[in-house]
């Protein structure tokens, strides 16, 4: 009898327990349980960070790899960003321009990575990319492609529909949201037509060979200092002929970036008396804190090209 007793309160106690449980789960857990409802998205580096919050919403949890300030090119993972790639349920990512991102994709979230670059028509160098004799092989794939507003939104549809396929939940609000930063980028496409349409310089000079697909979207041409790569080493021969470039069609401005070194840019402007100004690849944000956006950045990229190329 004694041995009944013990038992039912050895029972009672276990079913008070679990009841605190779920009373502290419901009341002090209510961060955690909101994440757990909503889609865990990995992005690789800005560009997909910013679809991935203007489509996903309230709906997503949005993890970046890239923290700003760093050059995306240059990504290691630290143990802690791999574990967010296996627990994430999409990743998105751009294959071959971070091989650190790759590698961890296929070791640990084969199912859950997203490669963008199906949907984003990668072009390889050629006739129509003006670029540096170093640039890399002649069938090298220009991996940026969210320069181009176009193909930006090609991707925009992309992730949206990924949302959707796992999420079908809150699939109208995907759907929504995309739509609305479409319109956005065919705002943005249509300022650029507009404003690079009467420029007295088609040409313009970059530290980075980032910006190959606006040139041929708007019709300019673009000279590259360093390859894809911007901490690449220009050769000395590549240096002189950007500087008779620059001479013979008379550039007045040498565009570097944010996150590399300006020195090689600063050193040939010096040289030829031109201006230096800043032309962001987008590839990263300086300071999480500035209030920037992709919009906002391809916005101060279109006046700085208006600016040194005389557009009016």
């Amino acid at each position: 009898m004694k041995m009944i007793v013990m038992r039912s309160r050895t029972l009672a106690l276990v079913a008070g327990c679990a009841a605190l449980a779920a009373t502290l789960a419901g009341c002090g857990g209510s961060d955690a349980a909101g994440s757990s409802d909503k889609l865990s998205v990995v992005a690789s580096f800005y560009p997909l960070e910013f679809i991935a919050e203007e489509v996903g919403g309230d709906a997503v949890e949005v993890t970046t790899l890239t923290a700003p300030g760093v050059e995306p090119h240059d990504l290691e993972l630290t143990p802690k960003q791999v574990g967010s790639i296996a627990e994430a349920k999409v990743v998105l990512y751009e294959k071959k321009l971070q091989p650190a991102v790759d590698q961890a994709v296929e070791q640990n979230a084969e199912d859950a990575g997203f490669d963008i670059a199906p949907a984003a028509h990668l072009e390889a160098t050629g006739a129509d990319f003006e670029g540096p004799a170093d640039s890399g092989a002649a069938d090298a794939l220009d991996p940026h492609f969210w320069l181009d507003p176009v193909r930006y939104a090609e991707v925009v549809t992309a992730v949206a529909d990924r949302f959707v396929q796992l999420d079908s939940a809150n699939a109208a609000g995907y759907l929504q949201r995309a739509e609305a930063l479409r319109a956005e980028l065919t705002k943005l496409d249509a300022d650029y037509k507009a404003g690079l349409k009467t420029c007295k310089l088609q040409t313009f000079v970059t530290s980075h060979e980032a910006f190959a697909y606006l040139a041929k979207r708007y019709g300019l041409r673009m000279i590259g200092i360093a390859g894809f790569t911007p901490d690449a080493e220009p050769t000395p021969a590549r240096i002189k002929e950007v500087q008779d470039i620059v001479r013979e069609q008379q550039i007045t401005t040498i565009f570097y970036e944010e996150l590399v070194s300006p020195k090689v840019a600063e050193s040939i402007a010096r040289d030829l008396k031109v201006k230096t100004a800043v032309l962001s690849p987008i590839e990263g944000l300086t300071d999480a804190d500035t209030g920037e956006t992709y919009l906002s950045l391809m916005r101060e990229n279109l006046q700085e090209l208006q600016k040194a190329n005389g557009c009016a």
